[in-house]
């Protein structure tokens, strides 16, 4: 039986001191190794920490990653597993007002939306053009963007950067 590898990375995007252990703890217990992780203050909110860990596994290890974090009061985090042969891409993201999200990705990490969930904003819109456009908006995950967007904003001056490998 052969094994889907694939690689990520996981962008602890705010989490209060105390739970980086906690956060560190659960990564290697999904990863089955020590992380290292290298936490830096985050600029986007007072008294919260960022970190990023790239990561490379079986397909899945992903959606491991963000549920080991998921529901943690006050962590933002967000989850990409590349596509693998035979396996889509995946993107979590999670704040501790909307929870979770998940959406699958293309090579390029684009969201790719579903016939069936574009059927559905037609259908909960009744025709109505803007609450077409609050289903779609759903789908695409756009307030977790928002959301996220001043903390990702802030890393920019972030040691890791994710280049996908083109061809």
């Amino acid at each position: 039986m052969t094994v889907n590898l694939t690689r990520g990375v996981l962008f602890v995007h705010s989490a209060p001191a105390v739970m980086c252990p906690h956060i560190e703890s659960s990564i290697a217990g999904v990863m089955d190794q020590r992380t290292g992780l290298q936490w830096t203050a985050q600029p986007a909110a007072p008294n919260v920490l960022r970190t990023e860990y790239v990561w490379h596994g079986p397909a899945g290890t992903g959606a491991r990653l963000a549920s080991a974090l998921r529901g943690w009061a006050n962590v933002r985090y967000e989850v990409t597993e590349e596509p693998s042969a035979g396996v889509d891409g995946s993107r979590w993201s999670h704040t501790p007002e909307l929870g979770i999200f998940h959406a699958v990705t293309d090579v390029h990490g684009n969201i790719m939306v579903s016939e069936d969930r574009i059927r559905y904003a037609y259908e909960a819109g009744k025709g109505v053009p803007s609450a077409v456009y609050q289903e779609l908006s759903l789908a695409l995950g756009e307030a977790w963007d928002e959301e996220l967007e001043p903390f990702r904003h802030a890393a920019a001056g972030a040691p890791v950067r994710w280049l996908h490998h083109v061809g």
